[in-house]
């Protein structure tokens, strides 16, 4: 069976922006989909982020596991990909995804370094998407992906950050990017 996980960033939550809706998208395609809560979302620790990760993968051994990270749950799928714990993932969505050091030290323990060679090895598929005029984190990030990952990202027009907050409660790019990856389209 497919299941997509899907990570929320930085003091934020599973109830944030698109991810109710895209959730609901998939429930209608008969695909078992649910945002992670993720540990202390203010003060986010990386190790915590990948366990918890880790723990929701590990319950459904034989599935197919498809992740979705929203900002720093881009950089905390990274981190579960390259970890110990990683079990191969069918296919990976980063939205406005950071891999350059961030500003913030609350979450610069999740850009220490990443292992691209395991990363792209730990899954099938990648794809990226990232707004134009991103702010928060900046659309260099996505070349920067790009590059490491060898897939071309999509960059939305005035998407921003791509958060509710700037008018994204729905992101039907994310859900066709799935959909490419599940072979439903």
């Amino acid at each position: 069976m497919k299941k997509v996980f899907m990570i929320h960033g930085f003091n934020s939550c599973p109830n944030s922006s698109w991810l109710p809706w895209l959730m609901g998208e998939l429930k209608t395609k008969d695909i078992y989909a649910c945002s992670l809560s993720m540990p202390n979302p203010g003060t986010p620790i990386r190790l915590e982020w990948v366990n918890e990760i880790a723990r929701h993968i590990s319950l459904y051994p034989s599935d197919e596991i498809y992740l979705v990270g929203h900002s720093l749950g881009s950089a905390a799928i990274l981190n579960y990909l390259q970890s110990e714990s990683s079990k191969i993932i069918k296919g990976v969505v980063l939205v406005s995804g950071r891999c350059q050091k961030s500003n913030n030290p609350l979450t610069e323990g999740f850009y220490e370094s990443f292992d691209f060679v395991k990363i792209k090895a730990s899954a099938e598929q990648f794809a990226i998407i990232h707004g134009d005029n991103d702010e928060t984190v900046s659309v260099e990030n996505a070349y920067i992906l790009r590059d490491h990952l060898g897939v071309e990202p999509l960059i939305i027009k005035d998407g921003g950050h791509l958060t509710g907050s700037q008018g994204w409660k729905k992101l039907p790019q994310c859900l066709e990017k799935l959909e490419e990856m599940m072979n439903m389209k």
